[in-house]
């Protein structure tokens, strides 16, 4: 399964001759398995993106369901820097809208503080649950106009102090923690424009306006903006992979994910991962069936050499500088091979 789209205009992030990959990871809990498993199995899987060459290694915020281990953001991000030397971990992302902007820079600064150069604090503005759940948790509003202000104030707390400053974030104040605008739509493309940041789309689960959201980031970036960070813009992208020896088996384990996305759009958001199967929309509707293969459009299946030769024409298509990859399976082991074999081929083509 892969992404057909029409290739964005406007300005070039870069020459895509060596485009980074990532991985995204949601510490995802099996059925059968606990919370603990997952989060040991994380520590496997980063200290083999490591070894693989994978750039970054970043943690999604996520509540209220229990196939998804990564509510504490922050303090998983420190487990796993800790168990690794070289790779940049960070959070893909902290919903912002659920915490105080001094906070953030308290805990991000404190991670910085202990394992310089290599923290990264990736920023989403919705909640990562369900609305009852979000009701518990947010602090304030989510608009985009308040997600802006929270990340300047961000900026602020995480730059150099300045001596009129009354509130301090220490540890934080100076770490300088890079910064990355998430985003599902125009509107978050929007504020990374505006804020001449870096922007990543969640195109893994909502990829409808990837282009579109493309092109306002770069036809609207703005490199004079006292928040920008980046000369030029800088795009991440977001897909789903899964790598096997062969296709078939590829596509056998793929079924996971798309089981897991048929029971999202049934409200059933709290089910563990299943197990695969050869006949995923057993008892789906044809509805229910597109429904699944829209939002997984940006998804890759097949050999690593395959699936990395795949990637990369995507990602020069819609002039991608960085791919951030997420892989679901039912049993660690696969997902952990499938994450060093596509490292290893995707490094193997530069």
């Amino acid at each position: 399964m892969t992404n057909a789209v029409t290739s964005t205009s406007g300005s070039v992030s870069g020459d895509n001759s060596d485009i980074a990959l990532s991985f995204l990871d949601l510490v995802p809990v099996s059925a059968g398995t606990d919370a603990a498993t997952a989060i040991a199995a994380s520590v496997r899987t980063i200290q083999v993106a490591e070894q693989a060459g994978y750039s970054r290694f970043w943690v999604a915020e996520h509540h209220n369901t229990v196939n998804i281990a990564s509510s504490a953001t922050a303090v998983l991000i420190g487990h796993l820097a800790g168990a690794t030397s070289s790779i940049r971990v960070g959070s893909g992302g902290v919903m912002l809208p659920n915490h105080a902007p001094l906070r953030v820079a308290e805990d991000f600064g404190t991670l910085a503080t202990i394992y310089p150069d290599r923290i990264d604090l990736g920023l989403g503005r919705a909640p990562g649950t369900d609305p009852m759940t979000a009701r518990e948790l947010r602090r304030g509003r989510s608009d985009v106009a308040d997600f802006a202000a929270d990340i300047r104030d961000l900026q602020r707390y995480l730059a150099p102090v300045r001596p009129e400053a009354h509130i301090i974030a220490y540890p934080g104040q100076g770490t300088n923690v890079p910064m990355y605008v998430l985003g599902s739509s125009t509107a978050g493309a929007s504020v990374a424009a505006t804020l001449g940041m870096p922007f990543a789309f969640a195109s893994h689960f909502s990829p409808f306006q990837l282009v579109e959201a493309l092109e306002v980031y770069r036809s609207s970036f703005n490199p004079d903006a006292p928040t920008a960070t980046v000369a030029k813009p800088y795009v991440m992208v977001a897909t789903n992979t899964m790598v096997a020896d062969t296709k078939e088996e590829a596509e056998y384990q793929f079924s996971v994910v798309q089981q897991m996305f048929l029971s999202l759009g049934r409200g059933g958001t709290r089910k563990p991962l299943p197990e695969p199967t050869k006949n995923p929309m057993a008892g789906a509707t044809t509805m229910e069936w597109e429904r699944v293969k829209a939002v997984l459009q940006c998804s890759f299946t097949g050999t690593a050499d395959d699936v990395a030769t795949e990637m990369r024409e995507f990602a020069r298509e819609i002039e991608a500088d960085e791919i951030i990859t997420t892989t679901y399976a039912h049993d660690p082991e696969v997902r952990i091979n499938s994450v060093r074999a596509l490292g290893e081929a995707w490094n193997s083509q530069r």
